[in-house]
């Protein structure tokens, strides 16, 4: 399925983007794993390039400057009209603005957030560039999960900025949320209690389609990746945890349905 340029309601998941140390060995990396192509720019965020598929902009990956050791996560962007007037509701509603907000050219402006669990999102406010392109097709991110200690708390933050609706599951042993917009789910929180790791926090995972989960987990392995979960059948489909050769954890699935 391929979505319309067109702007996406605010708090829709819009983009991801992960920031590393080796470009050219995370390029690999994907290229060899999703079929991925890339694309410099913009220059306005440093060494910088966008991965395509079919022409299309999937993901944004980014140098970090040799002196900054930040964890090497992925960052799911939310939409938003205006990102100073949601900066500032961020600030207001608890959250704390690390970066910008700030201008990448004619692209769009962008800001870098976490909600009071502490937990890394992005704004972004579309310019040019409306965010990824294309949706359903492997490769693609399909999903965004919060996975945090509960969802009750900051399932009120992400009402406050973004205006969803919350549906949660009503279950004694399972503290799971689904946001939506417009009537239909855009992303979740999963509250996991004191099975949050500690090194890891309070963090977004990005869900990529996968033709075939097992074999792109033995492709993960084979391209220096790591395998954090093997293999399981999950609510949305066939599901494992893996991380890239520079820590990156992410989500590869197959939809169900």
């Amino acid at each position: 399925m391929i979505q319309s340029e067109t702007r996406r309601t605010p708090g829709t998941p819009c983009w991801v983007s992960l920031m590393v140390h080796g470009l050219a060995a995370t390029q690999e990396f994907y290229g060899a794993l999703f079929g991925w192509e890339f694309r410099p720019g913009p220059q306005q965020l440093g060494p910088y390039v966008r991965a395509l598929l079919d022409g299309k902009e999937i993901a944004g990956i980014g140098q970090l400057p040799p002196d900054r050791h930040l964890p090497i996560a992925w960052t799911t962007y939310l939409a938003t009209d205006d990102a100073d007037e949601t900066a500032e509701t961020i600030r207001h509603c608890g959250g704390t603005v690390g970066v910008g907000p700030l201008d990448a050219g004619e692209a769009g402006r962008l800001a870098i957030a976490s909600d009071p669990a502490g937990a890394v999102f992005g704004i972004w406010q579309a310019g040019a560039h409306v965010g990824t392109a294309i949706a359903g097709a492997p490769g693609t991110p399909t999903w965004n999960e919060l996975v945090t200690r509960e969802t009750a708390s900051v399932g009120k933050f992400y009402q406050a900025v973004f205006g969803y609706d919350l549906e949660g599951v009503v279950s004694a042993d399972f503290d799971y949320v689904t946001l939506h917009l417009t009537g239909r789910p855009v992303a979740s929180l999963h509250g996991v209690g004191h099975a949050l790791a500690r090194d890891k926090g309070a963090h977004w995972m990005t869900y990529f389609e996968a033709a075939d989960v097992d074999e792109a987990v033995l492709r993960v392995a084979d391209l220096g990746g790591q395998v954090l979960q093997q293999p399981r059948e999950g609510a949305s489909g066939r599901v494992a945890t893996v991380a890239d050769p520079d820590g990156a954890v992410f989500t590869l699935v197959r939809s169900s349905g």
